[in-house]
């Protein structure tokens, strides 16, 4: 059974935090890009670094700039509303090392 497909105004409703926090969910995540275009990624890990927290997500639909085997970090933020908002992280370095704890957490588990 396909699951029902949410328009952005409804996504809003529920907080992306719940949704990437909840160890059961196994649905990909849908964003909606400054144009209102729905992009899914499959959640790849929540980083904890520097007392923030930070969404790895793969790409399921095609974004031009972005390799199918890359992954992209996520700055997750509480905007003045009190609602959880995702943003690219374009600080390279901090992207880096949101990866490098990654990994760590990667080899932990082995």
């Amino acid at each position: 059974m396909e699951k029902e497909t949410k328009t952005p105004e409804e996504q809003e409703q529920i907080d992306i935090l719940d949704i990437l926090l909840d160890e059961d969910n196994e649905d990909p995540v849908t964003l909606y890009n400054e144009q209102g275009k729905a992009i899914k990624f499959d959640q790849v890990a929540i980083i904890p670094l520097e007392e923030r927290l930070f969404a790895i997500l793969k790409p399921i639909d095609e974004i031009p700039g972005v390799a199918d085997d890359e992954a992209i970090v996520f700055a997750i933020n509480e905007n003045e509303n009190g609602e959880t908002t995702l943003v690219v992280e374009t600080d390279e370095p901090l992207a880096m090392r949101v990866f490098d704890e990654y990994y760590k957490l990667l080899d932990e588990q082995k």
